[in-house]
């Protein structure tokens, strides 16, 4: 892959600690020219389907780069370090569901890698920091141009691990959708694309309550729900001038309905 001069870093990190300092550090100190975007360090601890929602709605609208992304749960385990290569840029993290959904974002996958080249990653890996020591290193000479295969052995893309499909189910009169993300501003991402409304018009029905089926925010009513086809083409949920988690009492991995108003 020739020289991209960006990375991309989605992590679980928060920002108290210097972790994502020190990740920053090494890629500044192998690549000192490449370009590091910070997409969020605050996936909740360990909520790699949330990491990977971020990351699979981030990267199409981020210049071709190598993307870093680490929630990793099960680091220092026999889990695989992975980078993957797509159409549109490379991926880097470990192997377990994190990097795949953004991988198809990018177009698909050409080629995986495990990462077990010790002359790719620091001085000493510890084993509980693979960020620093393993996906930092290897995305800094990535972003350079170091060909992907002297990172590690082939990997076929089947074996790779896949996060279950989330609930999407018809009902009668709409659909039943698992909620896959709360955004900061508490609205409520579901697992349908945005066509699972078409029908729906006036006021739908979201878990019992009524709801706006609107464009915008204000297509309802102040203190009322809204659903709408989100910012990444799918089915969310808001309060206008409120917060739709709190409403709703729903969070990540429930299952909401939407159904045509009686």
């Amino acid at each position: 892959m020739s020289p991209t001069g960006w990375i991309s870093l989605t992590t679980d990190y928060g920002l108290a600690d210097g972790f994502v300092a020190a990740c920053h550090g090494v890629i500044a100190r192998i690549a000192p020219a490449v370009r590091v975007i910070d997409v969020t360090h605050l996936v909740p601890p360990a909520d790699v389907r949330r990491g990977a929602v971020v990351l699979a709605q981030t990267v199409p609208h981020l210049p071709v780069a190598v993307h870093v992304a680490v929630v990793d749960p099960g680091v220092g385990t026999s889990r695989r370090g992975i980078a993957l290569a797509t159409p549109g840029g490379m991926l880097v993290g470990p192997d377990n569901g994190l990097l795949v959904d953004a991988a198809g974002a990018l177009g698909g996958i050409t080629a995986v890698v495990e990462l077990t080249n010790p002359a790719w990653c620091g001085p000493a890996v510890s084993a509980t920091f693979h960020g620093r020591d393993v996906f930092a290193p290897v995305a800094a000479r990535l972003a350079t141009g170091a060909p992907l295969a002297e990172a590690g052995p082939p990997v076929p893309p089947a074996d790779l691990v896949r996060l279950p499909d989330p609930v999407l189910r018809p009902v009668e009169g709409g659909f039943a959708a698992e909620v896959l993300t709360v955004d900061h501003f508490g609205n409520v991402q579901l697992a349908a694309p945005a066509e699972r409304l078409a029908g729906l018009s006036g006021t739908v029905r979201v878990a019992g309550r009524d709801a706006a089926h609107g464009r915008t925010f204000g297509d309802a009513p102040a203190g009322g729900l809204v659903v709408y086809a989100d910012s990444a083409g799918l089915v969310a949920v808001a309060v206008n001038g409120g917060r739709a988690v709190d409403l709703l009492a729903a969070g990540p991995g429930q299952v909401l309905t939407v159904t045509a108003s009686d």
